[in-house]
């Protein structure tokens, strides 16, 4: 017996007839290619966005984001695709770069061009024209006081040149999936350029990437560094982190793993954060907040009610495997009376889903929505992507993942997922018949020669019996 979902969703397969009485099926070019979407999760990559719960955390600022990493999903946000300028912030690009380019203990020659371009009224760590130091202490430098020639030497070291080295900055943005009409840096370390922009979305793919790095978050949330002694400058430097969540008692923040903060004339302050917590990362940027303290107070109140305001969880295939096989018995019993028949079907899913705690505490259901599928009953050769969902009780659907199906003429169908039936399969199975049969024929064939001889040797003894009498 189907369950309520599959039934529902399964009324959508009809049969129409022709003039002819043949049986005919219209197609949806929407599941025809399926290439579109290998999990279709773009409906809700930031579906979110759709509704403010009247609880929600007052985020002063131009714009922020909160996203969890798990699921790929924007929990909440205001105008998360406006290029804005990130000023301190940018120095994230530039370490993931140094991160993934350069070794931590390599040795930097420090050159006027890491230094000397600097404004003034910047904050800097003060490396002189041929001090060697690390990529290892630069990194920490860039994250834990935003030192700009720090910033400057892992550029050069990695490009040999700034301007180089912002080239490879927005190309590797655009891999991460940055968009290229707010996402352009023009800078390494945000020099209060006003067309050093990205959105608040881009900084989170970035920061994203960053945590991808286990040194990273040791780097972030260390509370101070000691640089030691170098060729050049005779004593150890201190460097210690200027993070509030790290540095302060009021603002400090267990659950901080990972970020930076900046600050510019046109733009107010910025940050970007990751947060951990009961196996759960988050990540929130906020641009264009009005005071130092506020960004904080506001980060610490977007991540607290990301943690309880939504769940993630994960999407387990055999949740789905019921709701599998009787859609996948029903379309079979659609298409009795035609040429066409399943040759193949499989089931792609996301890792995981994020969505309100009210929602999840109501309950779910699981549908296969077939509503949209309809199928050309002259066409050899057919694909779909039918999408498999999960219903709340609220009525909202999510996609979850694919079905992906492949219909063609009978006599070309082998068998279904999970069990796919192949060429060297029949030809198995032919050869298991043949070995059978010759076996068997083997067996009557010694069985024969047994009961002849034995019918020899009986023939034999009874000949020497009547000689003997005779």
């Amino acid at each position: 017996m189907l369950s309520k979902a599959a039934a529902s969703a399964l009324t959508a397969v009809t049969i129409l007839a022709s003039a002819a009485s043949i049986p005919v099926f219209a197609v949806n070019e929407e599941f025809d290619d399926p290439e579109d979407d290998k999990v279709s999760q773009n409906e809700v990559y930031d579906d979110l966005l759709n509704e403010t719960p009247l609880d929600a955390p007052n985020v002063t600022g131009t714009s922020y984001i909160l996203f969890d990493t798990q699921s790929n999903q924007v929990l909440m946000g205001r105008n998360i695709h406006q290029a804005l300028e990130p000023a301190g912030v940018t120095k994230l690009m530039t370490v993931l770069l140094a991160l993934e380019n350069l070794e931590l203990d390599d040795t930097i020659t420090v050159t006027a061009d890491m230094y000397i371009t600097i404004p003034e009224d910047y904050v800097t760590l003060g490396i002189t024209e041929g001090e060697e130091v690390t990529v290892h202490d630069m990194v920490y430098a860039a994250l834990l006081q935003s030192a700009n020639d720090a910033c400057m030497a892992l550029a050069i070291k990695t490009s040999g040149a700034e301007i180089q080295f912002v080239s490879e900055m927005n190309t590797r943005a655009q891999e991460l999936g940055c968009d290229p009409s707010t996402c352009h840096f023009t800078t390494c370390y945000g020099n209060g350029d006003i067309t050093n922009t990205c959105s608040v979305e881009d900084m989170a793919i970035i920061l994203n990437e960053c945590l991808k790095h286990e040194e990273f978050t040791e780097y972030c949330t260390t509370f101070q560094h000691t640089m030691p002694p170098t060729n050049i400058y005779g004593d150890t430097r201190i460097i210690s982190n200027t993070n509030r969540f790290i540095s302060t008692q009021e603002y400090s923040y267990p659950n901080y793993t990972g970020g930076l903060t900046g600050y510019s004339e046109t733009v107010g302050f910025t940050m970007a954060s990751a947060a951990s917590k009961n196996g759960r990362t988050l990540i929130g940027v906020i641009f264009g907040a009005t005071s130092s303290e506020n960004r904080y107070s506001d980060m610490i109140n977007l991540f607290e009610y990301g943690y309880s305001g939504f769940q993630t969880i994960s999407i387990e295939s055999s949740e789905f495997t019921p709701l599998y096989n009787e859609t996948i018995s029903q379309i079979e019993g659609t298409l009795l009376k035609t040429d066409l028949g399943i040759i193949d079907s499989e089931m792609e899913f996301s890792d995981y889903l994020t969505t309100t705690s009210y929602r999840v505490a109501l309950g779910s259901s699981n549908l296969i929505d077939l509503s949209d599928l309809i199928i050309d009953s002259q066409a050899d050769d057919q694909n779909f992507n039918i999408p498999i969902c999960k219903v709340y009780s609220d009525g909202k659907k999510y996609i979850v993942g694919n079905l992906r199906l492949h219909i063609g003429i009978k006599d070309k169908v082998v068998e279904v997922n999970p069990e796919k039936h192949t060429v060297w399969a029949s030809l198995k199975n032919i050869l298991l018949t043949i070995i059978g049969v010759t076996a068997l024929i083997i067996i009557l064939m010694v069985a024969l020669l047994y009961y002849r001889n034995k019918a020899r040797k009986r023939s034999d003894e009874e000949y020497r019996s009547r000689s003997k009498v005779l």
